[in-house]
């Protein structure tokens, strides 16, 4: 990783690229919550102008300052003239395409769109896969720092195996093992079987190796409820989700490497959605198809060659929707639908059948969704937790991390 440094000139009050990402995180994630009733866009579409309307609001607000110093600013900012803080956000958010956190394109604009009545140049912004990185780090670092954790290795299990790490007690040397030698049980092997004699014969069946804790890899497919619900209620529900999904894919990267995680999106229907264009991702006006979620995890898990496989589920209704055999749409929100929830549990009974664990995160407690979720635990023998867009990230990250054998066999 290369980082570029630069002379404080004093026009842009010192302010980094990285003070930035870090202020405009929320910003960068948001899911369609600030404008609920605008036109959806599956995928969210920024412009620069937003961008920069943004990243004033942050000066404002002193979300880049501490203590007196944002006072200080702030009072600088209102006595600026209008020109100069055109040019001063220019300048910030061109900072951020210069580091590579942000990439600009152009798009032209329809007649009409913004009120103007021509067609013009849009400038809109994405971000990069290094602003995800930066992103992911900052919320894992985040949720994970509250609890005084630091660093995790691999999952544990109740296996043993031979390895140089000893934490179980020797066994006897099978050809395949790690030739790590236990030298005293070996020594006493022999001595038990020819005494206490000079020289000492070692014989094939004397040979004891220590045992180090088996460690396994994991295959996840995290699957997100994007229906309208998610952002209803006075509550953005969706922004922590896919917090939480950015921090679990940095923690898999740094510290699962042998582990997967895909992530599906399940609304009217279900597909997957590469991580690169979560951030993007809006909620939208959808019915629960909890149904094709699994179908589809089901199909992704089967291509991981792995030891062990769960699914993911954070959702804040009960199933509304269901793709009947001819493609047709069946939608039905009120109440438990009998059709709907039966069809459901078959997946989840498939599910089980192949070994797949289903840890549910509720992000509401009606009774429809709570009767639901009971309903998996008791299939699949995984774990339901009830829990809000603020403690959504902590719970998942910790039974992530602290899972334990017992809770996949």
């Amino acid at each position: 990783m290369k980082v570029r440094y630069s002379r404080y000139t004093g026009e842009d009050f010192g302010i980094t690229a990285e003070d930035l990402m870090r202020a405009l995180s929320d910003y960068f994630l948001q899911s369609g919550f600030e404008g609920q009733y605008m036109q959806f866009n599956e995928m969210n579409q920024q412009s620069l102008e937003d961008l920069k309307r943004a990243i004033q609001r942050a000066l404002e607000m002193g979300d880049l300052f501490n203590g007196e110093r944002a006072e200080e600013i702030r009072q600088q900012l209102m006595d600026m003239p209008p020109e100069e803080m055109e040019q001063l956000l220019d300048r910030l958010a061109k900072k951020l395409m210069d580091d590579g956190y942000l990439n600009s394109t152009q798009q032209q604009e329809q007649p009409g769109q913004t009120g103007s009545g021509r067609g013009d140049r849009r400038v809109n912004f994405e971000i990069t896969d290094k602003s995800l990185d930066f992103l992911g780090y900052k919320t894992l670092k985040d949720l994970l720092g509250s609890l005084g954790k630091s660093s995790f290795g691999a999952h544990d299990t109740r296996d043993l195996a031979t390895g140089v790490e000893t934490s179980g007690a020797s066994k006897q040397y099978e050809f395949g093992d790690t030739f790590n030698l236990d030298i005293s049980e070996t020594l006493f092997s022999a001595m038990r079987r020819e005494g206490v004699k000079l020289p000492l014969e070692l014989d094939y069946p004397d040979l004891h190796v220590h045992q180090a804790e088996y460690q396994s890899s994991c295959a996840t497919v995290l699957m997100l409820d994007c229906s309208h619900s998610m952002i209803l209620y006075g509550e953005d529900r969706f922004t922590p989700a896919k917090k939480v999904a950015l921090a679990l894919a940095h923690l898999i990267r740094t510290q699962y490497p042998g582990d997967s995680l895909r992530c599906v999106l399940f609304h009217d229907t279900a597909e997957e959605l590469r991580l690169t264009d979560l951030a993007r991702v809006q909620v939208g006006p959808y019915y629960t198809n909890t149904r094709d979620g699994l179908i589809l995890a089901q199909r992704l898990l089967a291509q991981e060659k792995k030891d062990m496989k769960q699914i993911i589920m954070i959702t804040d209704g009960k199933p509304s929707a269901l793709t009947l055999e001819d493609g047709r749409m069946y939608r039905n929100a009120f109440g438990l639908d009998p059709l709907v929830i039966s069809r459901t549990l078959e997946e989840v009974n498939r599910c089980k059948r192949q070994g797949i664990l289903i840890n549910t995160f509720m992000l509401a407690s009606d009774y429809g969704l709570v009767n639901f979720v009971q309903k998996i635990t008791e299939l699949c023998r995984g774990k339901a937790y009830f829990t809000t867009p603020y403690n959504l990230g902590q719970y998942l990250l910790m039974d992530y991390m602290n899972r334990k054998t017992r809770t996949i066999h």
